[in-house]
């Protein structure tokens, strides 16, 4: 296999200028569906989001519904084959979203002014290979890294690590003196420790975009050392973890940090708006370490979040309007207010006040950014790429595959169906 890599304004005749398109004016209410995994950015988008929107489009109302995050791409696909999937599509990025374009469930968005507002380098994630279409905008971008607690940090005696012998430290002092867990993982929901383990230190043992286009040309394999290095790492994490970790969930590790009896939290800026809804200490970030102090660091700064328009929707100008709306100033500003550490992708300039979410983007400054290794090409074929490191993630840590076991039979499960151009 080879790759080539509405509601009428208030007025009549009131223009509403986006993205340097005039609005069309809308003579019929409109209800659109938006299909999503982000049921945590409910609150944001029903009360701030949405009713921006409204207040300039009284004729478009947007009712959001979300899906649970595992069950969204089935859940998503079986209402698209149904005939009853919504209007406005959040897409994921890659090879999801491609595959359903390719099978005619996604129209095209790439005649819409606000294309012209995004880099192209963020387009790619939902453009076709040849980059002859764009099927979905894009929309939200998140950094990973490490949330900590900063008073039990201070009450520790701790500081931020920068190196992996430092952070080895760190995780074996908050170990000995017993008052927290260190480490918030668990591996009863695979994905979990895949994204915020392997996708998550990989790129500093890959080297980011070096290691990553690597495995895409044929060039590099998961048996060599910088793929299997960030493995070996993850299979020291399970001592630091909550007793039973294999029967914690993603939202047991989520609840087990926002009450306070965790130091740290390996994640991303995704995080940010529930923790401070939920959390009532003082919370920091840590970039993934680096071999020694001063080494260049790699952040996986992922394409994260689309959103498209369903082929088959009745009601196409409406919906392309809302996604012109997206893609301008406005709602990159709402965005960054209600939702800290979704990054917008837009060549918009909003300003950040979450002290979090600050953090986070100050690291696109500091390293070189990377997607999420599985999620480019590699996603197309079965075994799946991205869910077979999950579960060697989660076998690792829990003793019972090596890195170097796990990283072979990834490299025979790719060889399976894979086949780079550069071969």
């Amino acid at each position: 296999m080879t790759f080539s890599v509405t509601r009428l304004t208030a007025l009549a005749g009131t223009a509403l200028v986006l993205v340097g398109v005039s609005a069309p004016a809308f003579a019929e209410p409109v209800t659109l569906t938006m299909e999503t995994w982000r049921s945590e950015d409910a609150k944001a988008w029903n009360e701030v989001i949405i009713p921006a929107f409204e207040k300039t489009h009284p004729n478009i109302h947007i009712e959001y519904t979300p899906t649970e995050p595992t069950q969204y791409d089935a859940t998503l696909l079986v209402k698209f084959q149904g005939g009853t999937a919504g209007d406005i599509i959040g897409c994921r990025a890659f090879d999801n979203p491609l595959n359903l374009y390719n099978q005619g469930y996604l129209g095209s968005v790439k005649d819409l002014g606000a294309v012209a507002n995004f880099p192209a380098a963020k387009l790619v994630a939902w453009q076709t290979d040849d980059g002859s279409d764009t099927f979905c905008l894009p929309m939200v971008g998140t950094m990973h890294g490490f949330i900590y607690n900063k008073d039990a940090f201070t009450e520790l005696g701790l500081s931020e690590p920068k190196t992996w012998e430092e952070f080895h430290t760190v995780l074996d002092k908050i170990k000995t003196d017993g008052r927290y867990t260190a480490l918030a993982l668990g591996t009863k929901d695979t994905w979990a420790g895949g994204t915020m383990g392997y996708l998550n230190i990989g790129p500093q043992f890959w080297h980011g975009e070096e290691g990553r286009l690597g495995i895409i040309n044929g060039t590099a394999k998961f048996t060599d050392p910088q793929f299997v290095a960030p493995f070996a790492e993850l299979a020291r994490w399970g001592q630091y973890m909550a007793p039973g970790f294999e029967a914690q969930g993603y939202s047991d590790s989520q609840q087990l940090f926002t009450l306070g009896r965790a130091a740290i939290y390996p994640s991303g800026s995704w995080e940010i708006p529930g923790f401070r809804a939920d959390g009532d200490f003082e919370m920091g970030a840590f970039k993934v370490p680096v071999e020694k102090d001063g080494d260049k660091c790699y952040v996986t700064d992922h394409t994260d979040l689309g959103i498209g328009m369903n082929a088959a929707t009745k009601h196409p100008a409406e919906v392309k309007e809302f996604l012109e709306w997206t893609g301008g100033d406005e709602f990159a500003q709402l965005l960054a207010d209600a939702l800290p550490g979704l990054f917008p992708l837009s060549n918009s300039k909003p300003t950040f006040s979450d002290a979090l979410a600050t953090t986070f983007i100050s690291w696109r400054s500091e390293c070189e950014g990377t997607i999420r290794l599985p999620y480019q090409i590699l996603g197309r074929g079965q075994p799946n790429l991205d869910a077979e490191i999950s579960q060697d993630v989660a076998n690792i840590i829990g003793g019972t595959q090596t890195p170097e076991d796990a990283a072979a039979q990834i490299q025979k499960d790719l060889d399976s169906w894979y086949k780079p151009a550069a071969k």
